[in-house]
């Protein structure tokens, strides 16, 4: 009998399970963590304290950093609401998933061995052009800290490793299963470990194989490092795919990164992404963050109701949307022009545009004459003005950012979320209000719609006042950008018509019909 297929009647309640547990969380500070620790506090407030694993960075201590976690936007609704739990329940523990044992002090390993019920695994590294000895180190090695960290545990309830579904990209139809190993997880280490950095350099795209980076290679491996652990630790494995905005909790549109269609949107509402290669009908798969964690909650509690035994497997979840509630690459740009219009962007450099190719070689086109020769002119009046050039620079981020999601904008893949769908089943009548998540049901427009508000608040720290000024510039770039093509293909025009051999075969009619 599987986790979801038993009599869950007589099972407590998910915030009764949490009730006096302890939970240790890594990747904390991170956009999916920060929305775990809220959410646990906010919906399970009778828990008896979390602990994060936090390393200092940027000269910053990890006592303080865990202040500037909780001063960020995402726990407002905690301050209004509950102001004293953050300060009661959440606490640091110095130490890194890249250092032996977590970086760990022998005082705290064993205050958390004694203490912890419920781990929550989510640090990684995120980005496509890590070197393959970071990922390897961060992706890889973390999680074999994280596990063997947990085999110590005395009272492990339930361990969740955050994946992605993005792992298993040399398949078309990605299941909720284990599929074979992209390499050795033992041998990758030590090859990181034991080549140079020069060496290995080189090796990586063969090392990788069909793999398009080291993230989606590392972040493989590193699911069989917890996949080992079946029936030993009461383990489960979520893939998230690409998480964007929330739709409900802390808020409607909190979101604190470019990632996904918000980078997209983003420079398409400064008039500055004017192509986009990719193909127009190709269905990308977005999470809002608050489903996927709402899914980390759940997935612990069915786990964690149930004794290990060492027949159990690890349930796989793959956290997408999949059919429930898809979009096309065209109708998210759609719908981006459609917002920005209605929500301008401060300073806007140019009036939305753009589009959709599938030839590559009219988007280098595109690219060189609407976004780089632009950036060249801007750039060469703030010089003139004594100002700071900057927009080659972004064009150049922009570029770099697209060639690193170029793979997986004009792939399509059909992710299986059978068990995804069939957790939310399983919740209480009286645990759905908090912890159900709605996805079919979701209004697209409406969505992106607070996305963007999102965005324009939280990430480009826009006013609500500034709106009516931005609409005004909107309007001004309009009609600039009217008249520019106006003159362009007034001209266009004007240079056909006088062309030697226009003029001849005018000149030829035109004898012909006065003869």
């Amino acid at each position: 009998m599987g986790f979801l297929d038993r009599n869950f009647e007589d099972i407590q309640e998910i915030p009764e399970y949490y009730n006096g547990k302890t939970i240790f969380i890594t990747g904390g500070s991170g956009f999916m963590g920060k929305a775990l620790i809220e959410k646990l506090l906010y919906s399970c407030s009778e828990l008896d304290r979390i602990y994060l694993l936090l390393r200092s960075k940027k000269g910053v201590k990890a006592d303080d950093r865990l202040a500037q976690i909780y001063n960020t936007v995402c726990f407002d609704r905690l301050r209004q609401e509950k102001p004293d739990i953050f300060a009661s329940k959440v606490f640091v523990v110095a130490g890194d998933v890249m250092e032996p044992g977590l970086g760990l002090s022998e005082e705290d390993r064993a205050l958390l061995v004694n203490r912890v019920n419920i781990i929550f695994h989510v640090a990684a590294s995120v980005r496509f052009d890590d070197s393959l000895p970071f990922a390897a180190k961060l992706n890889l090695g973390g999680t074999k800290e994280v596990v063997e960290f947990a085999k110590d545990v005395r009272n492990l309830s339930a361990l969740v490793h955050v994946s992605t579904s993005y792992s298993n990209t040399n398949r078309d139809v990605i299941e909720e299963v284990m599929y074979p190993p992209h390499a050795d997880w033992r041998n990758t280490l030590e090859v990181c470990d034991t080549i140079d950095e020069h060496s290995l350099r080189v090796l990586t795209p063969k090392y990788l194989g069909e793999i398009p980076n080291t993230y989606t290679f590392t972040k493989q491996l590193a699911e069989h490092v917890v996949y080992e652990q079946r029936g030993q630790l009461p383990a489960v494995i979520i893939r998230p795919s690409i998480v964007i905005s929330s739709v409900e909790e802390p808020f409607p549109g909190w979101i604190e990164n470019f990632n996904g269609p918000v980078g997209i949107l983003v420079a398409c509402g400064k008039g500055i992404m004017r192509s986009l290669y990719t193909d127009p009908d190709l269905i990308s798969d977005y999470i809002p963050v608050d489903v996927s964690v709402k899914s980390f909650v759940t997935a612990a509690w069915v786990r964690g109701t149930k004794k290990l035994e060492p027949t159990d497997d690890v349930p796989i979840y793959n956290c997408c949307a999949g059919k429930l509630n898809n979009i096309t690459m065209q109708e998210l740009v759609d719908i981006g022009k459609r917002l920005a219009a209605s929500m301008p962007l401060n300073d806007m450099l140019w009036n939305i545009g753009g589009s959709i190719t599938t030839s590559r070689t009219i988007h280098y086109i595109k690219v060189l004459l609407l976004h780089c020769l632009p950036a060249l002119f801007v750039d060469l009046l703030l010089w003139l003005f004594g100002k700071k050039p900057m927009l080659l620079k972004v064009q150049r981020r922009i570029y770099i950012a697209n060639l690193a999601l170029r793979y997986y904008i004009t792939k399509q893949w059909t992710f299986d979320n059978t068990n995804f769908v069939l957790l939310r089943s399983r919740i209480k009548e009286q645990d759905k209000k908090h912890f159900y998540y709605d996805i079919e049901n979701v209004d697209r427009e409406e969505y992106f719609r607070k996305a963007c508000i999102g965005g324009r608040k939280y990430l480009l720290k826009e006013k609500d006042e500034d709106l009516p000024k931005a609409r005004a510039h909107y309007t001004r770039m309009v009609m600039l950008d009217k008249a520019v093509q106006c003159i362009f293909y007034g001209y266009l025009f004007w240079w056909v018509v006088n062309t030697h051999y226009i003029k001849g075969v005018t000149d030829f009619v035109y004898d012909v019909f006065t003869m």
